[in-house]
């Protein structure tokens, strides 16, 4: 029963009473009919039977909706709202005419949470104080680094990708989508790095020369240089263009993160996730095409802004005004655009080794599916759906359009970028950073216990395995 929600229980409970009370019926209505001792009463007993069992179930089943709406549905909003407070750190209101038929309850917790707001501001904003002039020094920092004419690369000891400058990324993306958290061999040919590798560790050498073939077939020189033993390396290679002025990107906890196996057994923010979105010319996978898809990368449990997928596509078909309504992508916006085989290739790349993640994922997963056959690329990642996760944080009973997913985590998404593919994207995977520790903290830390979880969910929304 404790893995049960409060509202199944509750209704458990109103079942039991509703069909104890019919037993009861039936057995007091058997006892008199023996007492009696007529059978021509017979017909009068069954009569009061049935109307009995009716009044009661239909009694039970009314007091059980006015039950449900005005206590159990509240109880149920006011703990998600608990949580997300908790433990997303997100400060929201409490709604006091969600619970106003549960008594002091929705004053008192208004009161502790406005009590724990302004204890949360205090520290807040000692900590933003004292972290400011770090924070002022990293960013020069960095701009320092991002200007040295070098393409660094900085590999952990199973040879994932750590950090890149602006300069690798380029050299990065003529080879394949630049991605922090994966293979260095996504890049570079495999059997070199590790030859070079091998032949520091027998000569005990700490940086030495190298020319390593990229996947293309392009020849890159420079040196590589190791760290403490098993702490990984860094490559320093000429870059294409010195220039470059994409940002550093970074994630140093990374080196000693190992690289999860199976993936319902890893921790959530052990996984990498690409949260993506696409629009269509109409809501029919089967008939209608795809003109934006649009994504964003996840490593870490944060959001990495630089690596995103961002691209028109040409349906080869009019878009219907009413779809040009909602997306604003016109006929003339995609006529040089790529047909979708091609863009859905390059997303194929640039998703490969991360669980996808996307709002209301039977959907865009179809149009992606549909061309597996065609092209021989198939998508088998893991996914999660934010519908179902919305579910699990905030109760079946809610809201959990996109739209109503933001409001309560209080992610904002500017209306120039509402209905772009790149825009929901970015506010689906704000959603998702925001939820995480709110799942976190209901005990839900490994992918295999969200699916789990999420199959309860399954008369919402089909669940995609």
């Amino acid at each position: 029963m404790k893995d049960l929600s409060l509202r199944l229980r509750v209704f458990l409970f109103f079942c039991l009473i509703g069909f104890g009370g019919l037993l009861v019926v039936v057995l007091a209505l058997w006892l008199g009919f023996r007492q009696l001792d007529d059978p021509d009463a017979m017909s009068a007993f069954v009569t009061i039977g049935i109307v009995s069992a009716f009044g009661l179930i239909a009694l039970a089943a009314f007091v059980w909706l006015l039950f449900d709406e005005n206590v159990s549905k509240p109880i149920e909003a006011l703990a998600a709202q608990f949580r997300v407070r908790a433990d997303a750190d997100i400060d929201t209101a409490i709604d006091a005419q969600t619970a106003k038929y549960l008594g002091d309850l929705a004053p008192a917790a208004t009161a502790i949470n406005r009590k724990l707001g302004k204890m949360s501001q205090t520290i807040t904003e000692t900590v933003a104080q004292k972290t400011a002039r770090l924070e002022r020094q990293r960013q020069q920092l960095l701009r320092i680094l991002s200007d040295v004419p070098i393409a660094v690369i900085v590999a952990s000891h199973d040879h994932q990708i750590v950090l890149y400058d602006g300069q690798a990324a380029d050299l990065m993306e003529r080879e394949a989508p630049a991605r922090l958290n994966c293979s260095v061999f996504d890049y570079l040919d495999e059997a070199t790095v590790r030859e070079l590798l091998s032949k520091m560790s027998e000569k005990k050498q700490v940086r030495r020369e190298a020319t390593i073939k990229g996947k293309s077939g392009a020849v890159y020189t420079g040196h590589i240089r190791l760290f403490d033993k098993d702490g990984g390396y860094t490559l320093m290679l000429e870059p294409l263009a010195p220039d470059a002025s994409r940002p550093l990107v970074y994630d140093f906890d990374l080196l000693d993160k190992e690289r999860p196996g199976d993936p319902n057994d890893a921790a959530l923010r052990d996984l990498t996730f690409v949260v993506f979105d696409s629009e269509t010319t109409g809501l029919n996978p089967a008939k209608d095409e795809v003109v934006q898809l649009g994504a964003v990368r996840i490593v870490n449990g944060k959001i990495i802004h630089s690596e995103i997928f961002d691209a028109l596509v040409n349906p080869g078909m009019p878009i219907p005004p009413g779809s040009t309504k909602v997306h604003r992508i016109t006929d003339k916006m995609v006529a040089d655009a790529p047909r979708f085989p091609l863009v859905r290739a390059d997303f194929h790349a640039f998703a490969k080794d991360a669980v996808i993640v996307a709002h209301n994922a039977p959907f865009d997963m179809a149009f992606l599916h549909r061309y597996a056959k065609q092209t021989g690329l198939h998508f088998e990642n893991p996914i999660l759906d934010t519908v179902h996760l919305s579910a699990i944080v905030f109760g079946g009973s809610a809201e959990h359009t996109l739209d109503a997913l933001c409001d309560r985590l209080e992610v904002e998404v500017p209306v120039a970028l509402r209905h772009t593919a790149l825009g929901d994207a970015m506010a689906t995977a704000e959603a998702f950073v925001a939820m995480l520790p709110i799942l976190e903290g209901r005990g839900l830390r490994t992918f295999g216990e969200i699916k789990a979880e999420m199959h309860k969910h399954a008369r919402i929304l089909a669940v995609q395995d």
